[in-house]
């Protein structure tokens, strides 16, 4: 579909599912600090135009997860192809009207290099900045927030910029 917000077309995210559910799960877990009426939705920017269209309809119409022709156990990018791999995520949001958006950037493959470097920094923001967070099953928002972002861009390769 074609999102007059962001000027692009769209198709939705292979991991939209999963990530929704943590997102809202985070809110319920913060207090509603995002809102109680807040609507969070997920989606991959294939670009404008009639090539954006063309893209986003493809990528719609593949079901990926159930199909066995992907990699292996095993295989995947080379260690040079992860570590020249990048990644730039933009969140759009809207509250009473005012939009806003942020552009999150990493400096590796998003699936193992800069994965890999969140893990750790997330592992060692609860050991060191965050011993206050109590047991139980926390979304690392609701757990760890601002302390595991100041970590992420010191350590992990990640900005954070609003636009």
């Amino acid at each position: 579909m074609l999102d007059e917000a962001v000027g692009s077309w769209v198709t939705p995210f292979i991991m939209a599912t999963i990530n929704t559910r943590n997102v809202h799960r985070s809110n319920a877990l913060t207090g509603f600090s995002y809102g109680e009426d807040f609507v969070y939705d997920e989606m991959l920017m294939t670009g404008p135009g009639d090539k954006g269209e063309q893209i986003a309809k493809a990528l719609a119409d593949r079901d990926d997860m159930s199909s066995s022709d992907g990699p292996k156990p095993g295989e995947g990018p080379s260690k040079e192809e992860r570590e020249a791999g990048h990644y730039e995520v933009l969140f759009h949001a809207e509250r009473d009207g005012d939009p806003m958006r942020l552009v999150v950037t990493g400096d590796r493959d998003p699936g193992y290099g800069s994965t890999s470097k969140m893990l750790a920094e997330a592992a060692l923001c609860l050991v060191k900045d965050c011993q206050a967070t109590s047991a139980g099953i926390w979304t690392p928002a609701a757990a760890m927030g601002q302390p595991l972002i100041d970590r992420l861009i010191a350590n992990a390769g990640l900005t954070f910029n609003r636009v």
